[in-house]
């Protein structure tokens, strides 16, 4: 799907960024869709929200859910695909939303805050790139921030079940935001008590 142009700069001075939040996978480690999992929608919309997104876009598939207030819902109907079908679903709808800057972001590191996002969209905008990723030590993680100009390279690197970590993967102009000191970040793939494997 061909990416309309960004919207013309004396309407918008200032750039509109908007969260892109992934949650469309079945879960079937967890037992359920997270996006199911009490508290973790409100907990990754809040996170984008407050770290400075205009708007918030969740991705569905495997469940539907009726979306929170001023939160916009679309559905990536080759889901099962993996995670590049929600990234691109999530895209097309910030596209529609005329978003300078897409913030990716995950519906199971419910430790990520607000703090988190607005530190990595900070670095992304002063960045020559405009791109970003949080790092927790040395592990990338979520948010990933993407001006609107790599979006195109990032769909055609979009395969499988891997999102725009292939695309940003070996870039020197991506920006390491260590975030560490503000949240673990890991993904949540077992329930609280859960074995793990």
């Amino acid at each position: 799907m061909p990416l309309s142009q960004s919207s013309d700069a004396s309407r918008n001075p200032e750039p509109r960024h908007v969260g892109v939040l992934l949650a469309a996978g079945a879960g079937r480690r967890y037992g359920k869709p997270k996006v199911l999992v009490d508290g973790w929608l409100d907990t990754a919309v809040g996170a984008l929200r407050g770290g400075g997104c205009a708007d918030v876009v969740v991705v569905l598939g495997a469940a539907q859910i009726v979306p929170p207030p001023r939160v916009t819902a679309v559905v990536a109907p080759d889901w099962e695909d993996g995670l590049s079908a929600s990234v691109r679903a999530g895209l097309a709808g910030a596209d529609r939303m005329r978003a300078d800057y897409a913030v990716l972001h995950v519906i199971d590191t419910p430790d990520v805050g607000p703090a988190v996002v607005a530190r990595v969209l900070d670095r992304a905008a002063r960045s020559g790139a405009g791109l970003a990723r949080a790092y927790f030590g040395d592990r990338p993680g979520h948010p990933v921030v993407l001006a609107r100009a790599h979006w195109p390279a990032v769909l055609a690197w979009l395969s499988g079940d891997q999102g725009a970590g292939a695309y940003l993967r070996g870039r020197a102009d991506v920006e390491r935001v260590d975030c560490a000191d503000l949240a673990d970040g890991r993904d949540i793939d077992f329930p609280a008590g859960a074995p793990e494997g």
